[in-house]
C-alpha cells in the first residue's frame, strides 16, 4: 500500500492514537519525531494551516489531524483491526463522543491539572462531570466499542495512562475507582492489549515533563498576580 511516514512527537496524545493504529493495523511506518520550538520545514509544508503534529504521510500525500488520520488509516487499510463499526448511525455515534472528548473531556482534564487552590476544585468538578459523562458510555461494555478494542478506545486511550501523571505531577485526583469503577476495568483491560502498553511514551520522562509543565503555569499566575 506504499510508503508510511509518521511525523509525531515522543509524548503527544494524538500522536499516540495514531502509532496504535498503524500497530493494530500491521502497517509498517516511518517514524519522523518532530521538536514544536523548532518545527521542520517538512512539517510546515505538509501541516501548513495548523502546523502541528500528528501527520501522516501516505504515498508522498499527508493527511492531517489525528480523527481524520484514523479513519483514513480504516478505510485504506481495511484488513486487521477495524477501528470504526460499519453501520451508519454507529459510526456517526463514535465521531460525535470523539468530538466530545478532544473538545471537551481534554480540556476540561488540562484546565483543572494546571490551576491551583479554589479554582482547581472548580476545575476539577466539570471534568468529573465529564468524566462521569464517559462512565455510562461503558455500562455493558468491555470496551467502548464492545467486547474488541477500536476507534473510540484508541480516542479515549490517553485517559489510561496520562491521568496518572497529572495526577501525579499536578497533586489532582481524578481517576476514583470507587466513582469509575468501569473506566478503571476498561483502563485495565486496554492497557493489558500488548500493542497499547508496549508504546506508552517513557514514564519518567512524561513525569519530567509534566512537572516542568505544572510549574510553568504556577509560575505565570503568580507573575499575574504580582
Amino acid at each position: 500500500m506504499g510508503e508510511v511516514k509518521l511525523f509525531r512527537t515522543w509524548s503527544s496524545r494524538y500522536a499516540l492514537r495514531i502509532v496504535w493504529a498503524l500497530k493494530l493495523k500491521g502497517i509498517e511506518y516511518e517514524t519522523i519525531y518532530e521538536d514544536l520550538a523548532n518545527k521542520s520545514s517538512l512539517l510546515l509544508e505538509y501541516n501548513p494551516v495548523y502546523k502541528k503534529v500528528p501527520v501522516l504521510l501516505h504515498n508522498g500525500k499527508p493527511i492531517c489531524e489525528s480523527l481524520v488520520i484514523l479513519e483514513y488509516i480504516d478505510e485504506t487499510w481495511k484488513t486487521g483491526t477495524r477501528l470504526l463499526p460499519e453501520d451508519p448511525l454507529a459510526r456517526a455515534t463514535a465521531r460525535f463522543w470523539a468530538k466530545f472528548n478532544d473538545e471537551q473531556v481534554m480540556s476540561s482534564v488540562t484546565n483543572a491539572y494546571v490551576r491551583q487552590g479554589a479554582e482547581q476544585e472548580e476545575a476539577k468538578g466539570r471534568a468529573l462531570k465529564h468524566l462521569d459523562i464517559i462512565e455510562n458510555q461503558l455500562i455493558g461494555k468491555k470496551f467502548f466499542n464492545g467486547e474488541t478494542v477500536g476507534f473510540l478506545d484508541l480516542v479515549f486511550g490517553w485517559i489510561a495512562n496520562y491521568l496518572e501523571i497529572f495526577e501525579e505531577t499536578g497533586g489532582i485526583e481524578l481517576l476514583d475507582k470507587r466513582r469509575y469503577p468501569l473506566i478503571s476495568a476498561w483502563k485495565d483491560n486496554f492497557c493489558n492489549i500488548s500493542v497499547i502498553k508496549e508504546n506508552w511514551p517513557d514514564r519518567e520522562k512524561m513525569i519530567t515533563k509534566y512537572r516542568l509543565t505544572r510549574e510553568h503555569f504556577n509560575s505565570a499566575a503568580a507573575a499575574e498576580d504580582k
